[in-house]
């Protein structure tokens, strides 16, 4: 089928055209194609409701496919043993074993020996595909099929490895320096994202340091200031109900000064000195 820019991905051939856009797909079969037609399909794609948050939004692990040397419309996805078997898998369901809720997808790469395919295995966790490599190697390396392990045939040569919790698995007639060309381009960066607010949780944090010394500033001048303001009122109200020698007189103002006037210039009368006591002559 040939690409249609419809809804978020669509394709035709001939009276058939086929898009999506979001969770829903959409097929519309007509008796002639025209310009309206496509026209129309857009129309439509554009009042389709969409999902909220990541519903709407195609599988992680699609990213991780190469780009070069892809066949194009080769792609396919599968969550289940049913589509597995329907898209012509190396490997068979039991080694992929979909109780541990894989998602699986694979496309067509042309290398220098042939068509090859790329197969694409996510797990939840990277220790789950840890031990699902350890099983698809043992079932690829065995002679003779075990019991209760599936057997790996007529897929021709077969690599493998591990990038996170992704299997890659290139199958087909392919060499060894191809199929590690391949598979060199399957590397899986793990994203972290923390949305959780732990500006306040963490015991060696900077930010809280901070926050928590002009804490304490506005509570050591609240403090200070509460102690200036009684301090000074508990003494107007004691020279108001209780005066005397110790408080004072309520109307008595407080005042300190220093004498730091200069001193009188040289000549200057100086002042006059005080009569000696009379009684005290001889």
């Amino acid at each position: 089928m040939a690409r249609e820019e419809i809804g978020d991905q669509g394709a035709s051939l001939k009276q058939r055209v086929l898009f999506y856009r979001g969770h829903i797909v959409v097929e519309a079969v007509f008796s002639q194609l025209s310009v309206m037609s496509a026209a129309g399909l857009r129309e439509l794609a554009g009042v389709l409701p969409r999902p909220g948050g990541n519903a709407g939004n195609l599988p992680p692990i699609l990213a991780f496919m190469p780009h070069h040397g892809y066949q194009s419309n080769t792609e396919k996805y599968a969550e289940g043993p049913l589509a597995l078997a329907a898209i012509t898998s190396p490997l068979p369901a039991d080694l992929v074993d979909f109780s541990a809720s894989p998602e699986v997808v694979l496309g067509q790469y042309s290398t220098p020996g042939g068509d090859a395919t790329l197969m694409l295995i996510e797990y939840p966790t990277p220790a789950l595909a840890a031990e699902h490599l350890r099983r698809i190697d043992a079932a690829h390396n065995a002679a003779q099929p075990q019991a209760g392990v599936a057997a790996i045939e007529n897929v021709g040569p077969f690599f493998d490895k591990r990038t996170g919790p992704i299997i890659a698995i290139a199958a087909g007639p392919l060499s060894k320096s191809a199929a590690q060309t391949l598979l060199g381009a399957v590397n899986y960066e793990a994203s972290v994202t923390w949305n959780e607010n732990t500006y306040f949780d963490k015991k060696n944090n900077i930010a809280n340091l901070l926050v928590n010394i002009i804490l304490l500033c506005i509570i050591g001048g609240a403090i200070t200031l509460a102690t200036g303001v009684a301090f000074g009122g508990l003494r107007v109200l004691m020279r108001k109900y209780f005066p005397g020698p110790v408080f004072g007189d309520s109307e008595q103002t407080d005042f300190i000064s220093l004498d730091l006037a200069e001193a009188p210039p040289q000549g200057s009368p100086a002042r006059p000195a005080v009569a000696p006591d009379a009684s005290n002559r001889s």
